[in-house]
C-alpha cells in the first residue's frame, strides 16, 4: 500500500479527481488530506470519499510542526493541490523529491509568491500570451522553483477572458495531474 498526503486550501477539485483516479486501480492507495482552511470545500469532498482529514494551522506550517504529523503517516508522496501557503523547510528536507506541486502556468513564467489561481490567469491575459499551461514540479524552499517534472501547453487565441483561461487550465489539471502522480509514485 502506498500513502499519499494531499495538502489543499480550497475547493478540492484536484484532490477529489486524484483520489477518484486511484480508486480505479487494482493496487491499494491510502490518502490523507490536510488543509489550513477549516471551511475549505476539500474537507467535504474528503468526507464523501472517506478520506481522513487533518486541519492544520498557519502556525503549524510556519513552525514546521506538521512534520510530526507526516512522520506518523510516513507518506510515499506529498501532493500540493491548491495549497496556498509556503511549505516548511524541515518537511522539504525530510521528504526531498517526494513533494510535488501543480502550478497554473508554464513556469518560470507567472510563478512566485502571490501567483496562484486567477492572479496567474489575469496576468496571462493582460500580457497577451499566446500560450499558457500547467507545470508539475518538485517543491523546494522557494516558491515555484523546484525541478520541473511535467508541463503541458495550451494555445490561446488572444480573445479569452481570465475565466476562459482558467477553464482551459482546469481541464489540463484534471487530465494530467493524476497521471503524473501515478507515474511518480509507481517508479
Amino acid at each position: 500500500m502506498k500513502k499519499i498526503v494531499i495538502f489543499a486550501s480550497g475547493s478540492g477539485k484536484n484532490a477529489q479527481n486524484i483520489v477518484l483516479h486511484f480508486k480505479k486501480s487494482s493496487f491499494v492507495y491510502q490518502f490523507y488530506i490536510f488543509s489550513n482552511n477549516a471551511n475549505a470545500k476539500v474537507l467535504e469532498r474528503a468526507k464523501y470519499l472517506s478520506v481522513p482529514t487533518t486541519i492544520i494551522s498557519k502556525e503549524d506550517i510556519q513552525s514546521g510542526a506538521i512534520l510530526n504529523n507526516l512522520k506518523e503517516i510516513q507518506p510515499d508522496l506529498i501532493v500540493l493541490a491548491g495549497f496556498l501557503l509556503k511549505f516548511p523547510n524541515n518537511c522539504i528536507q525530510e521528504y526531498q523529491n517526494k513533494i510535488i506541486n501543480i502550478h497554473p502556468s508554464l513556469l518560470p513564467k507567472y510563478g512566485g509568491k502571490g501567483m496562484y489561481g486567477m492572479h496567474v490567469h489575469r496576468a496571462v491575459v493582460e500580457n497577451k500570451e499566446t500560450q499558457t499551461g500547467i507545470t508539475i514540479h518538485y517543491v523546494n524552499e522557494n516558491y515555484d522553483e523546484g525541478n520541473i517534472i511535467f508541463q503541458k501547453i495550451v494555445n490561446l487565441t488572444g480573445t479569452e477572458s481570465p475565466d476562459e483561461v482558467a477553464e482551459k487550465i482546469y481541464e489540463l489539471e484534471q487530465t494530467h495531474f493524476p497521471l503524473i502522480i501515478e507515474k511518480i509514485i509507481n517508479q
